[in-house]
């Protein structure tokens, strides 16, 4: 007996030392972390910049160090960083060139895509080199990679080039198995997020207008790609309709789509000889990682700051928990205290609000649209549009002093509506519950579940809507100086591109972040200013308080797996959690 406590003891003894060693070693870990980002670094003379695009491009990046330390992290790239990496690299003298590197890469939308590409095409305007290799191209690596000097691919390689194609899925007859429908009240012709809950097909109107940004999208595309490659629109589009996609890879030479064929050994010794050194040097690669120790050049005056705030996902009144919420979100009471607190500081002289968003709550975008206006009072404001600024996003950049959208944005969609879902029919038909009632009034019953709508109460759901829709379209024509009447002529929830919400006047200038800022800083008189990202990241304890991070892998693994159909559940599952009024587009465009 003796002999077992003495092993008990000392198998006790090993496992407190080990997790005292393993204490600090996660410690030292984390202290590396934050030393890593605190420092500044000098890339070595002779460099190159290596893009690895592979994973999910995201509008900003984000440093989660709960899940870097329980290796759940999923690879994904920060749009931000990818431009001020890009940025930093052409301002800097030792690094000579960038290598791209096309893998399995997932953007949010080609306006992203276009902002990286622009990034690319200012980079060569130092002289510097760009070369691109992969191993198969996809459609959007292509778009982004064939600004390159040189494009090569794998002897055996394959360039997807396809077109651009929208495919909406509908749910309502999927509903319905479940005795559950949805009662829709909405304001706009081409307001088509519920198509998805109440039809089987796109209306005449989202087909109208799905087609018109699809082609400018696509029209975009093929002219940029034209212009580095030397091809016309003409070939290009004779290209996806040949089935190139499937073509042998010499054929892709010839139809000068790429520069030549190779193996990585004999990529990376063209890189050495474009850097001057010998086949048995190593290549000195900076990572975009490593660019944002890199000191920033541009940074001017502290006292002169523009502040760059990211407002990104679905606009909300407050966090909407549970494996199916979106990553992020653009929570107006968040939002408008950030915004406060901007107004207050007297070192930010102007403000950028980077807007990705296709909407949400029509009452946290009007408090959002309140807050940018009080903003608005004491400095100037300028919005740039990401990939999404529509609807609810556009209703909270309406009020700006100057609107900025990528050529490729999807922006406009100017419409609201309110759904509420009818599961009488899975209470009773299905699950055989019985209801019966007893009340005061009229409408006491009003938000019963034992029952749809009946004419009466949709009436007047339908004058509540269409008083939000009025109340969106005057902010709209208050923000760009119009009448409601010639607000309305392009309203009706008609979604535009950029370029083409430009010509109608929701749109001030076409171009990226960049722009945005530059205009900004014009607006407030700066010679000499910083831009400054908010807002700030939590920092590693405030994440190990926050749980509702918690969920962000399992979601993330959901919307893989699901695909297109992750939206519509995404939907359905927090529906209860959403204000009942939408001023939003469906979930995601569904580009392909």
């Amino acid at each position: 007996m003796k002999q077992f406590f003495k092993f008990v003891f000392a198998s006790f003894v090993g496992m407190f030392l080990f997790s005292i060693v393993t204490g600090i070693f996660a410690l030292i870990t984390i202290a590396g972390m934050f030393a890593s980002q605190d420092s500044t670094t000098t890339p070595e003379e002779n460099s190159v910049l290596v893009l690895n695009l592979s994973g999910q491009l995201e509008e900003r990046s984000e440093n989660n160090f709960i899940s870097q330390l329980q290796g759940s992290a999923t690879r994904s790239i920060g749009l931000d960083n990818l431009l001020e990496g890009i940025r930093k690299a052409k301002e800097n003298d030792n690094i000579k060139g960038i290598y791209i590197e096309a893998g399995a890469f997932a953007a949010d939308s080609y306006a992203s895509m276009q902002a990286v590409r622009n990034a690319l095409l200012d980079f060569k305007k130092s002289k510097k080199w760009i070369i691109a290799y992969a191993d198969t191209y996809t459609q959007g690596t292509y778009y982004m990679s064939s600004v390159a000097d040189k494009v090569y691919l794998n002897p055996q390689g394959q360039i997807d080039w396809h077109g651009l194609a929208s495919q909406p899925v509908f749910i309502k007859d999927f509903l319905a198995k479940f005795g559950v429908k949805m009662q829709v009240v909405k304001v706009g012709a081409y307001k088509s997020a519920t198509e998805m809950f109440t039809g089987d097909k796109m209306s005449d109107a989202n087909r109208e207008q799905t087609s018109a940004y699809l082609n400018g999208i696509w029209g975009n595309i093929t002219k940029e790609v034209g212009a580095s490659r030397h091809l016309s629109v003409e070939q290009l589009n004779a290209y996806a309709d040949s089935m190139v996609t499937f073509a042998a890879p010499e054929d892709y030479v010839k139809l000068k789509l790429v520069d030549g064929l190779a193996y990585t050994d004999q990529i990376k010794n063209m890189v050495k000889k474009q850097l001057g050194i010998a086949g048995d040097k190593e290549i000195n690669q900076v990572t975009v990682a490593d660019m944002m120790n890199v000191e920033d050049k541009s940074q001017g005056d502290e006292s002169n700051q523009i502040a760059v705030y990211y407002a990104y996902g679905d606009i909300v009144d407050g966090v909407v928990g549970g494996i199916f919420a979106q990553n992020h979100t653009i929570d107006a009471q968040v939002v408008c205290k950030d915004l406060e607190k901007l107004a207050k500081d007297k070192d930010v002289k102007a403000v950028v609000v980077r807007i990705n968003s296709g909407g949400g709550s029509a009452y946290a975008s009007e408090q959002i649209w309140h807050q940018i206006m009080a903003l608005k009072k004491l400095k100037p404001v300028v919005v740039s549009m990401g990939g999404m600024a529509a609807s609810g996003g556009y209703y909270m950049s309406a009020p700006a002093n100057w609107i900025v959208a990528e050529p490729t944005t999807i922006t406009g969609s100017i419409g609201i509506f309110g759904m509420f879902p009818d599961v009488s029919g899975l209470l009773t038909e299905k699950l055989g519950l019985k209801f019966d009632e007893v009340k005061t009034n009229k409408y006491a019953d009003f938000s019963t579940r034992a029952r749809p709508f009946t004419e009466d109460e949709m009436t007047y759901l339908s004058q509540y809507v269409n008083r939000g829709y009025k109340l969106f379209r005057h902010r709209v024509a208050e923000g760009r100086k119009m009448t409601d009447e010639q607000v309305e002529k392009i309203a009706q929830g008609h979604v535009f591109t950029g370029q083409d919400a430009q010509k109608i006047g929701l749109v001030d200038q076409l171009g990226g972040l960049d722009i945005a800022v530059k205009k900004a800083a014009k607006l407030a008189k700066l010679a000499n200013h910083m831009t400054r990202a908010y807002p700030k990241e939590p920092d590693f304890f405030e994440q190990l308080l926050d749980q509702s991070k918690s969920d962000n892998y399992l979601s993330e693994q959901l919307r893989a797996n699901l695909g297109d159909y992750y939206g519509p559940f995404s939907l359905l599952k927090t529906l209860n959690h959403q204000s009942a009024i939408q001023a939003r587009l469906p979930y995601y465009p569904n580009i392909h």
